[in-house]
């Protein structure tokens, strides 16, 4: 039996679901296939969203119309603000959740929405005719004939898990992987290799002795992930506890290396950098007697606990007996222990940076078979896959994002122009603009991009409208508004800062450190009663215009910088080199620029190995 859509997305994770709800908001007939309709959106690791540029991702997503951060609010059952020392460029939102009610949330959503099915099946081959994706078909022998296909199959292609010398065919504990289909895309010339994951034991919080730990507890103001205006914390909110490790532990795990996957040369393939598993911590930092360790809750009424930081592939008794020399845990039981998860990826320096491949048209990569690590990755990928496969399917100009419009766009570029040699997880040092890219302004970038291609609807549009006029509001006001010294002098002493001699505007007053516009609006009665005006969303919007005003100089010279660089991404290159007859360019180049063979110069200096002097040879014969 053959059913027809416009859009195919293979897998429920975070990307699969982004690109499904996407496509089928803007009107594909779309089917959204996964092995299991019960794991839709799972969190295979840690089930918290956000962190380190990761929770700015989010925060794009939502401005773009999608659904993580709704999700993530209204399942959080911890929220904290990451980077609060620092400026508000790295200040980064994550949310601990409750698993359970996150995959029953994105259920009830894609079960519920226009224009999507849902099949529960495996995926055994894509169908190609003339260079172009024509279908798939499945295990039980189903025909899907399609427009466009999406693949985000995580980590479940040719997926094994390991646990010591234990080996298990899978793609998550207890569920099976999928065979056959890496060697259905590959045999049309796609490339692929192997990569490596891992995750940590699961506790019985019955079994921990908390009075030997720290807390750290959640906040409650106004911050979450969506810009929509959404109940705040609605579940119970919940501690998180810390500990560390110490020689004793050390000792057993250095022990138990011989019988480590990763050191015996079982598992062959790349694992993580940034997030390693704790073996690879004593290896890699002998030097060190002890690493934090972070417990935390899987929600709001499990015992079943995540012990952030004590990812590992040992054997199940090393783990255990490991653990058993922290106080916190010398009685401790435990649901499953950690284990290491290999997997195939994809080459993404064969995708456009719509996140379709070169080789296949039609066909659309994301997530981690682009070997990235991360939900929130995964998730970005996702919404633009979603997004473009439904402008292949009706017409429109394809919808990208540039380095400075997005941290996505940071994460694609790298992607498809520099390629993965680990698992790629993103950092805000990635970014060259992220003072451009701050998680207070994400709906401010995007979402009127969003509003033009009709993703983001009305209702997200008006907040939109309504937010900018109100910062506009506020910052207008201290532009215009005089401030007397006598008004003010006797509190600036108090506060530290230098008196004034004369009077000033008050936007320069608020530009001072020790000044912020909730304590100047104190002692300034007309400015008190224009923040009292902005009834919707106050704090957030106060919090948006303080940011634009003390870091406006900042902001200004990088979008000078931005601009500058944005001429390149309008000279188009691809299709008018051959790169191998330019003996001018450097050997190195020649080959990079004949593998990833970008769209722009721009996408062309970003490339490792092509160095200044090749980009200036290819202006000169630009003509420029």
């Amino acid at each position: 039996m053959d059913f027809n859509y416009d859009v195919i997305v293979i897998g429920g994770g975070h990307a699969g679901c982004e690109a499904a709800a996407a496509a089928a908001h803007l009107g594909s007939r779309t089917c959204l296939i996964t092995m299991d309709m019960n794991k839709i959106g799972q969190m295979s690791c840690n089930p918290a969203i956000g962190g380190i540029a990761k929770g700015q991702i989010v925060r794009e997503i939502d401005a773009l119309g999608g659904h993580m951060g709704l999700i993530t609010d209204q399942t959080a059952i911890q929220f904290r603000i990451l980077n609060r020392s620092k400026g508000p460029a790295m200040w980064s939102p994550r949310a601990q959740c409750d698993r359970d009610k996150f995959i029953r949330s994105w259920r009830e959503i894609l079960e519920n929405m226009p224009n999507l099915h849902i099949w529960q099946d495996t995926v055994r081959e894509i169908l190609v005719e003339h260079g172009e994706i024509t279908g798939l078909t499945t295990l039980l022998d189903a025909t899907f004939r399609a427009k466009t296909v999406i693949l985000t199959a995580g980590t479940f292609l040719n997926g094994l898990m390991h646990v010591g010398k234990t080996k298990l065919a899978g793609g998550r504990m207890a569920e099976p992987p999928s065979y056959q289909l890496t060697e259905s895309i590959a045999r049309h010339g796609i490339r692929y290799g192997r990569m490596k994951t891992g995750t940590p034991v699961r506790i019985d919080g019955r079994s921990v002795d908390y009075g030997q730990m720290g807390t750290q507890d959640g906040e409650y103001d106004f911050h979450k992930l969506s810009f929509m205006d959404t109940s705040l914390r609605p579940l119970k909110q919940l501690q998180c506890w810390t500990c560390f490790t110490n020689e004793e532990v050390h000792q057993v795990l250095r022990d138990g290396l011989p019988s480590s996957p990763l050191y015996n040369g079982q598992i062959q393939s790349i694992g993580p950098r940034y997030c390693p598993s704790i073996e690879t911590k004593i290896v890699t930092f002998p030097e060190k007697d002890r690493h934090q360790l972070f417990l935390e809750p899987e929600g709001e009424t499990t015992q079943e606990l995540y012990l952030n930081g004590f990812s590992s592939s040992l054997p199940l008794d090393i783990q255990i007996a490991a653990l058993r020399k922290i106080p916190a845990f010398k009685d401790i039981v435990i649901y499953r222990p950690g284990y290491a998860i290999e997997y195939d990826f994809f080459d993404p320096t064969q995708l456009k940076h719509t996140l379709e491949s070169k080789v296949i048209k039609n066909l659309f990569f994301a997530g981690q078979v682009n070997g990235t690590t991360g939900y929130e990755e995964a998730g970005g990928q996702g919404i633009i896959a979603g997004i473009n496969a439904h402008i292949n399917c009706h017409g429109g100009e394809p919808f990208t994002l540039r380095r400075d419009e997005a941290y996505i766009g940071v994460l694609i570029d790298d992607l498809v122009t520099k390629g993965v040699d680990e698992p790629y997880r993103m950092f805000t040092s990635r970014a060259e603009y992220r003072i451009l890219l701050r998680q207070d302004d994400a709906d401010i970038r995007l979402t009127e991009k969003a509003w033009e291609i009709g993703l983001a609807k009305e209702d997200r549009y008006a907040l939109l409208k309504s937010k900018k006029e109100a910062i506009g509001r506020i910052i207008s006001f201290t532009k215009d508004f005089s401030v007397k010294p006598e008004l003010i002098n006797e509190w600036l002493e108090q506060l530290g800062t230098t008196p004034l001699r004369q009077g000033c505007k008050l936007i320069e007053l608020i530009n001072r450190s020790q000044i912020t516009i909730k304590n100047m609006a104190e002692h300034l009665p007309a400015f008190k009663q224009e923040l009292d005006n902005i009834t919707d969303r106050n704090e957030e919007i106060v919090e948006a215009a303080e940011i634009q005003i003390k870091y406006r100089g900042y902001i200004e010279r990088e979008r000078m910088i931005a601009g500058k660089l944005s001429r390149l991404e309008r000279i188009r290159i691809k299709g008018r080199f051959d790169y191998n007859s330019l003996q001018s360019l450097s050997t190195e180049a020649r080959q990079k620029l004949i593998r990833v063979d970008p769209e722009t110069i721009a996408q062309a200096s970003r490339i490792p190995g092509v160095s200044p002097s090749d980009i200036n040879v290819l202006l000169v014969l630009c003509g420029r």
